[in-house]
C-alpha cells in the first residue's frame, strides 16, 4: 500500500506540473515518427493549441537546437486565435536539428489585466498594487532569464519602485511599458510545461528542394553518330546548359553494360556487334555499381567533370539503380543475393507484358541480409566520396522501404548535403512514404499524368502541411523509357503553364518545354527504346537567363 500511495504522489506532482496544455504542434509527421523537413536560411513556421485553467495570461516558445548540442536556443510564439501560437525560425545550417515547444502563466500580465480593470471600474487597488511590488522585487533579485542589459534594467526599475513616495508613484511604474517588456522577458517562469516530445527537423541545402534538372547520355554527346561519348564531351556542354538556367546536371548509369542478353535497337531481342545496349543492364568483366563503362572515360576524368560542373554552378546528379546485367561480379560474388529459379536460371526483371531479359534484380531479405545492404551503401558512398552529392533513385518503390530509411540515415548522417531524387511514378501514398524515410524529392511523369486534371489527382493525395514538410513533388517532362509519343507538328496535350508558380509547394513543375524541343532517334536507350537529342527551337524562347521557376525536368 506504501509503494502504491508513493506511486500515487508521484504522479499527482508530475501531472500538477504541467499544468498548460500543449497539444496539436505543427510539423508533425506521424506522431514524431519521422522527421519534418526545411531548407536553409527559409522560414519554418512551427505552430501549436497552448491553453490552461482561469484566465491567466501565457508565455510560449519554441525550443530548437543542433541535434547533440544540449543548449536549446529560444524563439518566442505569439499568439494567432482561439489558442493556437505560432513562431517562426530560420535554421543556417544543413543538418538536422531538435525542436520542441514549452509555455507557463505569464503572472505579471496577469496581474497588470486585473489591476486595469479593478482600476478602470473605480474599486481600491492598493493591495493589488502591493502584490505587483512583491512580484516585481522579486523578479529583479531571482530571475536569470533574459539578457544582462534586460536585468539590469529591471533592477533599476525596482529601485525606481522602493523610491516611490505613495500609491501614484507606485501605479507609474508597475503599469509603465518599460515594466511590462522587461518583467515579459525575464520574468520567473513557474509552473513551466514542455512538449514531451522532441521532434526531429532535417534541415536540407536549397537544391533539395529546388533545382531544374538537365538529363544527358554522356555516349550520345560527341557530336559524331561514329564515335562514343565521353567525359570530356560532357564537360563541353556544360556552358550551354548553364545559360539554359539548369541547376542539376543528371546522368543516366555510367557503369560497364552487359553484354548477356544485350537489347539491340528498337528493345530488339538481338543486339548488334556495334549495339551499345541499355546503361541500365549494370555490370560486366570491367566491374559493376563502383565501375566506369571504359568508353566515358577514366574516374580523373570524371573527377574533372564534376569539378567542371561546380565550375558552372551545376550539381552533378548519379542514377541510383539497384539491377544488374547477368554479367554483374555480384551474381558470380553473391549467388545468394538473387533470385534462382528452379532450373538454375536468374530470374530476370519484368512488368508485364514488358521483359528486361537484360537485367536481373536483387532481393533484399534472406541470406541477403545484411550484406547487401551494407554493399549499396558502400556504393552510395563510393560516388559520395567522388563529389557527387545527389542521387535519382530508379523505381526505389520496388524496394523495401526499411532499407531507405536506413541507408539513406547512413548516408546522410555522414554527409547531410547528399539529395536523394526518388522516382515513384505516381502513388501518392507510396511517394509520401518514401520522403518520410529520408528521400527530399519524388517524383512523377507528364508521361503519366499528361493533362491537368491527372496532374491534381497525383497531388490531391497528399495534402499540403505534409507535401510542406516532407518533400518537393515534381513532375519530369519525359521518362528515358517511356516518350510522350509527339511527331513533328503534333501539339502536346495541354499541361499546367509551368511560368505560373502555385500556392501548394507540392505543384511545383518543370518548365523544360520552354527551353526546347525534342525529337527522336532511332538508336538503344534504356530498354532499347529511341534516345532523343535536343533540338534548338527559337520558337521556345532559348536564352541566357536563370530559369526561376523550374524545380526540376528531364533530359
Amino acid at each position: 500500500m506504501a509503494a502504491k500511495a508513493e506511486t500515487s504522489e508521484i504522479r499527482l506532482h508530475r501531472l500538477a506540473e504541467a499544468r498548460v496544455a500543449i497539444e496539436g504542434v505543427t510539423p508533425q509527421i506521424d506522431g514524431g515518427r519521422f522527421p519534418a523537413k526545411a531548407v536553409v536560411g527559409q522560414p519554418v513556421t512551427v505552430e501549436a493549441d497552448i491553453f490552461c485553467d482561469g484566465h491567466t495570461p501565457l508565455q510560449a516558445a519554441l525550443l530548437s537546437r543542433p541535434r547533440g548540442d544540449r543548449r536549446w536556443d529560444e524563439t518566442p510564439m505569439r499568439l494567432i486565435e482561439n489558442d493556437r501560437w505560432r513562431a517562426v525560425a530560420e535554421f543556417p545550417e544543413n543538418r538536422a536539428y531538435e525542436y520542441t515547444v514549452t509555455a507557463w502563466p505569464d503572472r505579471f500580465r496577469g496581474w497588470r489585466e486585473e489591476v486595469i480593470k479593478k482600476h478602470g471600474a473605480g474599486q481600491s487597488i492598493t493591495l493589488e498594487l502591493k502584490e505587483g511590488e512583491t512580484l516585481l522585487l522579486r523578479t529583479a533579485g531571482e530571475t536569470r532569464i533574459g539578457s544582462g542589459e534586460d536585468r539590469t534594467a529591471l533592477r533599476a526599475l525596482a529601485q525606481e519602485l522602493r523610491n516611490a513616495q505613495d500609491d501614484g508613484d507606485r501605479f507609474a511604474v508597475l503599469m509603465s511599458d518599460q515594466a511590462l517588456v522587461l518583467m515579459g522577458r525575464c520574468g520567473l517562469r513557474e509552473q513551466i510545461t514542455r512538449y514531451p516530445l522532441v521532434l526531429t527537423l532535417v534541415v536540407d541545402r536549397e537544391r533539395a528542394a529546388f533545382g531544374a534538372w538537365y538529363e544527358l547520355m554522356p555516349r550520345s554527346q560527341s557530336g559524331d553518330p561514329d564515335r562514343h561519348g565521353t567525359f570530356d564531351d560532357v564537360i563541353a556542354r556544360l556552358p550551354y546548359i548553364h545559360d539554359l538556367g539548369f541547376d542539376v546536371l543528371y546522368l543516366p548509369p555510367i557503369h560497364p553494360i552487359g553484354s548477356a542478353n544485350r537489347k539491340g535497337r528498337n528493345n530488339s531481342l538481338i543486339a548488334e556487334p556495334d549495339d551499345p545496349g541499355s546503361p541500365y543492364a549494370i555490370g560486366s568483366e570491367e566491374g559493376g555499381h563502383d565501375a566506369l563503362h571504359g568508353e566515358l572515360g577514366s574516374f580523373d576524368d570524371f573527377a574533372r567533370l564534376v569539378t567542371a560542373a561546380r565550375e558552372h554552378d551545376l550539381d552533378v546528379a548519379l542514377d541510383f539503380a539497384i539491377q544488374c546485367s547477368p554479367d554483374h561480379p555480384w551474381i558470380r560474388e553473391h549467388p545468394e543475393w538473387f533470385d534462382w529459379r528452379p532450373d538454375g536460371s536468374l530470374k530476370y526483371a519484368e512488368n508485364p507484358p514488358k521483359k528486361y531479359e537484360d537485367i536481373v534484380n536483387v532481393h533484399f531479405y534472406g541470406d541477403a541480409l545484411p550484406s547487401l545492404w551494407l554493399a549499396l551503401r558502400d556504393v552510395v558512398l563510393f560516388w559520395v566520396d567522388r563529389g557527387v552529392r545527389i542521387f535519382r533513385v530508379d523505381n526505389p518503390h520496388t524496394k523495401p522501404l526499411p532499407f531507405w530509411e536506413w541507408m539513406i540515415g547512413e548516408v546522410t548522417a555522414a554527409h547531410p548535403d547528399v539529395v536523394f531524387l526518388s522516382e515513384a511514378f505516381t502513388r501518392p501514398k507510396m511517394m509520401k512514404r518514401l520522403a518520410k524515410v529520408g528521400f527530399q524529392q519524388s517524383y512523377s511523369y507528364f508521361t503519366w499524368r499528361e493533362h491537368q486534371d491527372r496532374t491534381d489527382r497525383v497531388h490531391d493525395g497528399t495534402d499540403h502541411l505534409r507535401v510542406s514538410a516532407l518533400h518537393a513533388a515534381e513532375l519530369f517532362r519525359e521518362h528515358t523509357g517511356h516518350q510522350p509519343a509527339l511527331s513533328p507538328g503534333e501539339r502536346p496535350p495541354r499541361l499546367p503553364d509551368p511560368g505560373l508558380p502555385g500556392s501548394d509547394p507540392g505543384r511545383q513543375l518543370g518548365n523544360v518545354q520552354r527551353f526546347r524541343a525534342l525529337r527522336g532517334r532511332g538508336h538503344a536507350g534504356q530498354g532499347g527504346v529511341p534516345e532523343l537529342r535536343e533540338i534548338p527551337d527559337p520558337s521556345l524562347g532559348l536564352g541566357s537567363s536563370r530559369a526561376t521557376s523550374s524545380p526540376t525536368s528531364a533530359f
